[in-house]
């Protein structure tokens, strides 16, 4: 009788532990790996070879939004095809429980813009079977998965249950009862399997404020009293367990750090700090955010920054774009129905205020927009220019060509921005510090324009290959084995005798992110823009092969992981 369901023969192992790589065989049992060494290929029902390739952890990604998309795609893609294995959902205090049946509209439009997710897709996509956030990891637990999901508990909807919705919008402090009630409901998530809590707090209103509700107004945990994530932190220092992520921008900075660090020093638990990223025209940010995070360590305080290490830029049009609220001009020319905005960024007499704030935050400087996809013959003459160039050649401000050329085009017109962290000097000095985590993927949100879950194969190809700022051990490790360590994901992200088996096999000389799509494939006859991935021969989800050869199996071996642990790996259920 085999010893083993499958064995790994004959790869590179890098085990993610920075130890240096070797040749080796795995052999695998129940999901688990049961040896590592040099094993008998007769003990196995089936044998991988895996001959001139890496074996590696599968990579674990700690931001993302499936929250809705892992109900109708049980790979999480973008994520499931780079090489992820396990994510992190609930990020940035957003999420669908708890919520009454009677808000379940409300909440979904909320996603639409501060996560630009369709409402089509969340309408005919999720089974709403839940109202409690047990209910919902139980839901999460029944649907087939490809990869392990870990759970946030997310603060906005505990708010809106706890407080009433106009209470929560209004950021009035909970009185004790309230607090008293959130500290149970965060109680009773984090029995029920979450991993601790997260939000976003933003300033309401200007510069700081990315991300909005679909109206425009602040998203609850914007808003929400110090108070309260102080009684949250509490609950977290009770329990001796879990960890927070926050997205913080208060305008002031050094409040803003030191209200991370009493978060991280009153709960005793890991704060992930969102987000450390390199702005072109200002490396004096990054530079002051990595050398507080250094000094954190140093103190022995538990803050752990989150970098934006991907170069992925942003397609969109004015149909679906949101991500110029960080002017109130522009989110209010961008919001309401399509007739209405259409109407607005006609107006004439908007232009000089949007000319006057013009945005940079998530995207650069507008002018170095470019035009990718003019709809009416007479404008493609712009294809692949900046606003700035044809601006210049028409003798127009770079906004009223935009504006100009999307309400001709019944906002369809295609443009692209590049990230403001483009320059390779300023992504080498974040990644140099050896605690910051990759990633920010986003993944389940901003579908329409954002293929941000490429990261762990753009590090490899870029980071390591490419520009050999790291080397192949440290990227492991800082892939798979740093994160799980941060989050409690329990014996994951090395590859070591007794861990899961979640497992990476690829081509290094040929990994590569395959170029720009867009794809119908999502509930509701929606769209939505992706990037595959070239050269992973194989990944296993709790020793499964969920993916051979860049092309998914079928196979759902994938556990919601309550508490960093997942159940006994369970039969996969489809065949491979």
């Amino acid at each position: 009788m085999a010893r083993f369901d499958r064995v790994i023969r004959n790869g590179m192992i890098v085990d993610g532990s920075r130890a240096p790589r070797y040749r080796g065989d795995i052999g695998i049992r129940d999901g688990v790996i049961a040896e590592i060494g040099r094993i008998d290929p007769a003990d196995a029902r089936e044998v991988i070879d895996a001959q001139g390739l890496i074996v590696a952890p599968g990579f674990i990604d700690l931001h993302t939004h499936y929250d809705a998309q892992l109900f109708w795609d049980p790979y999480c893609t973008l994520s499931g095809w780079h090489g992820i294995t396990s994510v992190v959902i609930g990020n940035c205090g957003f999420g669908f429980a708890p919520v009454k049946p009677e808000m379940r509209e409300r909440s979904m439009m909320t996603m639409t813009r501060v996560e630009a997710i369709p409402m089509p897709s969340m309408q005919q996509g999720m089974p709403w079977d839940w109202v409690t956030f047990p209910e919902f990891l139980d839901s999460v637990d029944r649907t087939p998965k490809a990869i392990n999901i870990l759970p946030y508990v997310p603060i906005s909807p505990l708010l809106i249950w706890v407080m009433g919705f106009e209470a929560a919008k209004a950021g009035k402090r909970p009185t004790d009862a309230e607090h008293r009630e959130l500290c149970r409901l965060l109680e009773e998530a984090m029995d029920a399997g979450g991993c601790g809590w997260s939000a976003q707090r933003m300033l309401p209103t200007g510069p700081a404020c990315v991300q909005r509700d679909f109206d425009g107004s602040p998203m609850p945990t914007d808003v929400m009293h110090d108070d309260t994530c102080r009684e949250l932190a509490k609950v977290l220092r009770r329990r001796n367990d879990g960890f927070m992520q926050m997205l913080l921008v208060s305008g002031d900075n050094a409040r803003d750090h030191a209200f991370y660090e009493e978060m991280a020093e009153l709960s005793g638990r890991p704060m992930i700090m969102n987000v450390v990223q390199a702005f072109d025209h200002r490396p004096d940010i990054h530079r002051r955010v990595l050398a507080w995070l250094k000094s954190c360590r140093e103190r022995g305080i538990r803050v752990v920054g989150q970098g934006l290490t991907t170069d992925a830029g942003f397609t969109f049009t004015f149909e679906n774009w949101n991500l110029f609220d960080d002017s109130q001009a522009w989110c209010d020319a961008t919001t309401g129905t399509l007739e209405e905005r259409k109407a607005k960024l006609a107006d004439p007499a908007r232009r000089a205020a949007l000319k006057d704030k013009m945005p940079r935050t998530a995207t650069g400087p507008l002018p170095d927009i470019v035009i990718v996809g003019p709809q009416a013959e007479k404008n493609k003459v712009w294809l692949d220019h900046t606003l700035a160039y044809a601006g210049q050649k028409m003798g127009k401000h770079p906004v009223d060509v935009m504006l100009d050329m999307a309400v001709e085009e019944d906002l369809k017109t295609e443009f692209f921005a590049a990230p403001p962290n483009g320059n390779i000097e300023y992504l080498r000095e974040i990644v140099a510090d050896p605690y910051v985590l990759f990633g920010v993927s986003d993944g389940g949100a901003h579908t329409k324009f954002l293929t941000a879950g490429r990261y762990p194969t753009e590090t490899i190809c870029k980071v390591v290959r490419q520009h050999g700022m790291l080397s192949l051990e440290e990227a492991h490790w800082r892939l798979s084995a740093l994160p799980a360590e941060v989050a409690g994901f329990t014996g994951r992200g090395v590859l070591r005798k007794g861990a899961p088996a979640d497992i990476v096999v690829y081509d290094y000389d040929n990994l590569a992110v395959l170029p720009d799509e867009i794809v119908h494939d999502l509930p509701g006859g929606e769209w939505r823009r992706i990037q595959r991935a070239r050269g992973y021969r194989y990944v296993l989800v709790n020793g499964a092969v969920t993916i051979r050869d860049d092309q998914q199996t079928g196979t759902h071996s994938g556990m919601l992981l309550r508490h960093g642990v997942g159940r006994r790996a369970p039969q996969a259920m489809a065949a491979e």
